[in-house]
């Protein structure tokens, strides 16, 4: 995947490509996938990083989520579930088991999350990974020894996927190219061209780093911009009411004496309505999230005091050391693209089910969902897409289709698994040169091969 080998793709490709998309998180990077497993003439432009906002800012899971199937939501679990399967089938470099611990601290909480949690596996089918159980108080603290005892009487085990969300954005723009699409970052989106008909006929778009100005042609163009949805939508038509609901949700990062062990905690019910998890991560650990709306979508959002005081509150109830503000070794926030629903909610409680719809113009756009079920959003928008291009419908084939990097029985707690089958690449460049083996930073894990590979890639 080279940058300046698609630019010159684009200057010298002057016929219609069959599918535009705009937006680079994990949405248009699934779209962009699944375009061209179909075989359609595909072009992906970001205005940023790939996956520069909503989309590396994750709590890090696969998971089917809890919490909605508290929420009634079942046909968005199995959902879920099914596609956490393939997640961990068709990216094993990335993907990996996570244990989870749901302590329970009154009479009633054991049996209602163990038989939740059983309901959870069921859901799962023969994609299921282990089956939860629960555990006694004894068995808890063996586990998680930072665990508040006071009070303990026990907790339900159950399993999710856990993975490595920008490494995954951009295994999918390979993924892509490797296919046939031509994925190009830094290309902003600044006007829609619209034929005789009002039906849109391709976009004009700035190179940010050469400042080079593009016409493209296009038979659809797919808007999975996620955040930034509306601002498209109005270039669209002015008159355009807004769809996006965004919600904040910031994490916390701590050292790993707050969770020493490989299980993770899971908080079945915070303040607001949500659930709150305690992941290992990286050698720290991850705490998150919440829920807050925010009026702008931002692509630098700013997590406010009053969430950092909520999440220490919260791990402060259920952690023997209290984490203070001293303690926080980073903060990370990112904004949900909610679909806001036809009555009032709170963000909580709005469903993470993606939406589409397409614009008298012919725009399709994909909003909503989240990052386990990127693929079906991704299959579900390319369908819609098809038919406004009118070109031949194909049937996807992403269910097995392999993530680029695909390994499996990969070391997950050495630096270069993340590369997965890419690694032999950079073991070459080391080979080469003794130096490339040399750390960055002595506390940091990243070898200068590494740099040298992106460049390269």
């Amino acid at each position: 995947m080279n940058r300046q080998e698609s630019l010159n793709h684009i200057r010298d490709y002057n016929d219609y490509w069959d599918i535009l998309i705009i937006g680079g998180g994990a949405t248009g990077l699934g779209c962009a996938v699944d375009s061209a497993n179909r075989g359609y003439k595909t072009l992906l432009l970001d205005m940023a990083d790939f996956a520069k906002g909503t989309s590396s800012r994750s709590t890090k899971l696969v998971h089917g989520g809890v919490r909605y199937l508290q929420q009634g939501d079942v046909s968005l679990v199995i959902e879920a579930l099914h596609e956490r399967g393939l997640l961990i089938q068709n990216a094993p470099h990335l993907v990996s088991h996570q244990s989870f611990i749901v302590p329970s601290y009154e009479w009633w909480n054991g049996p209602f999350y163990g038989i939740g949690m059983k309901v959870y596996d069921a859901l799962a089918g023969k994609l299921g990974i282990k089956k939860s159980k629960t555990l006694s108080k004894e068995e808890v603290l063996e586990k998680i020894s930072t665990l508040e005892p006071e009070g303990l009487r026990g907790g339900v085990i159950y399993y999710d996927g856990q993975f490595d969300d920008s490494r995954l954005a951009i295994n999918l723009a390979q993924t892509a190219a490797d296919l046939g699409a031509t994925p190009v970052n830094y290309m902003k989106v600044n006007e829609l061209i619209k034929g005789d008909s009002g039906f849109i006929d391709g976009v004009v778009a700035r190179d940010h780093i050469y400042g080079e100005e593009f016409t493209i042609k296009a038979r659809a163009v797919v808007n999975a911009t996620g955040i930034f949805s509306d601002s498209i939508l109005k270039m669209d038509d002015q008159k355009h009411e807004n769809i996006i609901q965004c919600a904040q949700g910031i994490h916390l990062v701590l050292d790993k004496e707050f969770l020493p062990g490989d299980a993770a905690i899971m908080v079945p019910h915070t303040d607001d309505g949500r659930v709150l998890f305690a992941v290992p991560w990286h050698g720290k650990a991850l705490v998150g999230t919440t829920d807050t709306p925010i009026d702008k979508p931002a692509l630098e959002p700013i997590a406010l005091d009053e969430e950092i005081y909520f999440i220490l509150k919260h791990a402060k109830e259920y952690l023997t050391k209290d984490p203070t503000r001293k303690d926080v070794k980073s903060v990370f926030a990112g904004l949900r693209p909610l679909v806001k629903p036809p009555e009032s909610k709170s963000t909580s409680e709005i469903s993470r089910s993606h939406h589409i719809q397409i614009s008298e113009s012919g725009l399709v756009t994909i909003a909503g969902g989240k990052w386990t079920t990127y693929r079906k959003m991704a299959e579900d928008t390319i369908d819609r897409a098809a038919m406004v291009a009118g070109v031949e419908f194909k049937k996807t084939k992403t269910k097995n289709q392999r993530i680029h990097g695909w390994l499996k029985n990969v070391d997950k707690k050495d630096p270069l698994s993340v590369y997965g089958s890419d690694r032999v690449a950079i073991e070459k460049i080391m080979e080469e040169n003794d130096s490339m083996k040399e750390k960055l930073h002595p506390g940091l894990p990243y070898i200068k091969a590494e740099i040298v590979w992106a460049i390269r890639n």
